[in-house]
């Protein structure tokens, strides 16, 4: 059977024999996108306010971006990561000219990243003649990604199940207690991993002042600061990186999602005082910085600057938190709106059923999200409009209306 003649319900029935069911996606079959728009196999659209878990960062089919992607795969797509290629040197001085960073490593994915930034850690430490510091020190309802260091630093007990043993020397603390943290750096510390906002914890943002605490701890003790930027960073929250926003300078970051649009692509960006913590040798990725990703990457960039998508992040992340920020009010299926930028949740109440939600959400034509369990998430494309969320935020509305009433 040829998957381009099949139906829906066929190729639903093929997925579930040949594919793993690690994941439980919801029975649609999505065959193309543009702009903010999902079409199914059946021919229905979806308004995509999930941007694909802040992957999606210039919407769907983004002219610019394919364009960029076609020409690249026409004239260089992989060279080993024993030569250099151009692309990859000009998104490295991209992301350094628009940071506080000045090196740059590449690789593929969000956890790809963050294991970096582990190595990179113990490493560095190593290489400082501190070989004693080991230690991770991460929070509880973190989320870091799935491979196994990853997932080690990942404090959230339901992904550890039957995984064990992780990787051991970590340490979690709760997420914006500077007196815990206080309590747990120590000679062993080789470094504190956060994100400026707990993103698949429950869109937590860091409190006043907490991200500035931990700087100034991590200086006293010796270790170093880590931020995940795989979900707040490259604009999420309306600066380059989310970090910008409350002034801190990590000695390295993580990044992935909305890097190169949707093309696979990670990487960690280091301060100059970290060049040398993974000397050659120590580590690498076969596909990473790859001439085809970072092509992408640099169309991305590119529609940033051309369409003022920052400026478009404050502007509509603005008013979508005030759009979320009524509905908590109005709602009784709903008890608190929060996040920043475009990187939103509305946290659901007692005994309003999160998955049903979310399913009936899609079921009325809006791709959405969960995080932390009970937060219904928004992280639609950065160039979303406001027509676009208007016109999302009033069927979640009726939604949220409708399962309060079959929670009562």
């Amino acid at each position: 059977m040829s998957t381009h003649e099949a139906t829906q319900a066929e190729l639903l029935e093929r997925a579930r024999a040949v594919q793993l069911g690690n994941y439980a996606p919801a029975p649609v079959v999505f065959t193309r996108g543009e702009g903010r728009r999902l079409y199914d196999r059946a021919g229905r659209a979806y308004l995509d306010l999930s941007g694909g878990v802040a992957v999606n960062s210039v919407g769907h089919a983004h002219p610019v971006l394919a364009a960029a992607i076609a020409e690249q795969a026409a004239r260089l797509m992989h060279v080993s990561n024993l030569f250099y290629n151009d692309r990859a040197i000009e998104l490295a001085s991209a992301i350094v000219d628009r940071s506080a960073f000045d090196r740059v490593y590449f690789c593929n994915s969000g956890a790809e990243a963050n294991e970096s930034l582990l190595k990179l850690a113990r490493r560095f430490q190593y290489e400082q003649g501190q070989g004693e510091r080991v230690e991770i020190i991460s929070t509880h309802r973190s989320f870091h990604g799935r491979t196994l260091g990853a997932l080690s630093v990942t404090g959230q007990d339901k992904y550890h199940v039957g995984m064990g043993p992780l990787l051991p020397g970590v340490v979690f603390v709760p997420y914006n207690d500077v007196d815990a943290m206080r309590a747990a750096i120590g000679p062993r510390t080789a470094a504190v991993l956060l994100e400026p906002v707990q993103a698949e914890g429950g869109i937590i943002p860091a409190a006043p002042g907490y991200l500035e605490s931990v700087r100034a701890l991590c200086d006293a003790e010796g270790a170093l600061l880590l931020f995940d930027e795989v979900q707040t960073g490259y604009g999420r929250l309306g600066t380059f990186m989310g970090a910008q926003r409350s002034g801190v300078v990590p000695d390295a970051c993580s990044l992935a999602k909305g890097i190169a649009g949707g093309f696979p692509l990670g990487a960690i960006a280091v301060t100059e005082r970290l060049a040398g913590g993974l000397p050659p040798g120590s580590h690498a990725s076969t596909f990473g910085g790859n001439a085809l990703a970072c092509a992408a990457g640099l169309a991305v960039l590119r529609i940033f600057d051309e369409e003022g998508v920052l400026a478009n992040v404050n502007r509509e992340g603005d008013y979508l938190g005030q759009r979320l920020g009524a509905l908590a009010a109005e709602l009784p299926a709903v008890t608190e709106a929060r996040g920043d930028g475009l990187l939103r949740g509305l946290v659901l109440a007692e005994g309003v059923d999160p998955g049903a939600t979310w399913r009936a959400a899609l079921d009325a034509g809006v791709a959405l999200t969960l995080a932390g369990g009970n937060v219904l998430r928004f992280t639609p494309s950065l160039n979303v409009t406001r027509a676009e969320l208007d016109e999302g935020l009033d069927i979640v509305k009726s939604v949220l209306t409708k399962a309060a009433e079959v929670a009562a």
